[in-house]
């Protein structure tokens, strides 16, 4: 289909789910309240999907799909994915993957996306994995875009492995849920924020807005912290205190994992039993749900922050102090990368 055409299918949606990045946007329409009890399906985005960095880059590949009919209720709705081996071997390296789906922007610049789950592939094995959407299903509706993301850097030919091969798909199990979502609002589609450079704060604001006949709302992030060698040895091995502002109402986390040693894909190589800043490789980052108290119909402001550092390994510091691998303070793609978190949330609104 061409960007066009794609672009067509999409203004439907953009009406109704827009601004998904700094700006945030408007949630999805709501569902009737006599809506039918959904059959119980699975709908299949990826199957063996090469994913890989070569003469060709394919690190985000984009697949259509056309999930259930929209406004049917769903009990549970359950991702499950997988990354495997292609010939070549799989990459030899831990890298960030997420599955999102896409609304198309008139080039491929402008399109934006809403983040439903993020990984962490192992280092050189094979991994299975599976996340609870149920409470995004009023935005696995109908026909879309689903979007698979891997930061790796190797492909077919490479000496350290071929990328990957990526299974992903959405089993729907019929029935009424516990809670009843009715719509989904983006706050911030997946984005890097630099941590440490006081000349790139790290605080972020959206207004968004929000319907009527919300009962209840909850709080739904996807945050890992990443680079290494810096002060503290931030921010991929340094616990920090994040915090949420919906409407006056503060959440505040320590994003932190020391359990990879007995979640994550066991028989790895690599370092993948070290805690970090949200992750562990061959696992799947747990999303942060926090209940929030019901927002009145209107205007809403939502703010993050993470706690105050400065990072005085860095290119610019005016005094290089604190490097934790011994390197300088220029970064080298290696040893020292700069620090930084990536970061996407919504709320879930229920009736």
């Amino acid at each position: 289909m061409s960007r066009a055409a794609v672009v067509a299918l999409a203004v439907a949606t953009l009406a109704t789910l827009a601004g998904l990045g700094a700006c945030g946007g408007t949630s999805a329409p709501p569902a009737e309240p006599d809506a039918a009890i959904g059959a119980d399906v699975t709908v299949t985005a990826f199957d063996g999907e090469h994913v890989y960095f070569g003469t060709e880059n394919r690190r985000t590949v984009d697949a259509p799909v056309s999930f259930p009919a929209p406004g049917q209720r769903y009990e549970r709705v359950t991702l499950h994915l997988a990354v495997r081996c292609p010939t070549g071997g799989c990459d030899w390296w831990d890298r960030l993957g997420r599955l999102s789906l896409v609304y198309p922007g008139a080039t491929p610049e402008e399109d934006r996306e809403l983040e439903l789950a993020r990984f962490i592939t192992p280092y050189r094995v094979a991994g299975d994995f599976t996340v609870d959407v149920t409470g995004l299903q009023r935005v696995l509706e109908g026909d879309a875009t689903v979007r698979v993301f891997i930061d790796t850097w190797v492909g077919p030919g490479h000496a350290n492995g071929a990328g990957w091969l990526v299974d992903a798909s959405f089993e729907f199990v019929g029935g009424t849920p516990t809670r009843e979502p009715f719509a989904v609002v983006p706050l911030w589609a997946p984005a890097g924020i630099v941590y440490g450079d006081p000349a790139r704060p790290t605080a972020r604001e959206v207004t968004v807005d929000i319907p009527d006949g919300v009962t209840g709302a909850e709080l739904r992030a996807l945050i890992t912290g990443h680079g290494q060698g810096n002060a503290d040895n931030c921010a991929e091995f340094c616990s920090r205190d994040h915090a949420f502002d919906v409407g006056g109402t503060a959440v505040t986390r320590t994003v932190w994992r020391d359990d990879c040693a007995t979640t994550a894909t066991p028989g790895q190589q690599g370092t993948w039993q070290y805690p970090r800043a949200g992750w562990c490789p061959g696992a799947m980052v747990e999303p942060w749900v926090a209940e929030v108290p019901a927002p009145a119909a209107g205007a809403l402001t939502v703010g993050y922050d993470v706690a105050a550092f400065e990072n005085t390994c860095r290119p610019d510091a005016t005094t290089c102090a604190g490097c934790t691998l011994g390197s300088g303070c220029d970064y080298d793609g290696g040893n020292h990368t700069e620090p930084n978190y990536q970061q996407s949330a919504v709320l879930i609104l229920y009736r």
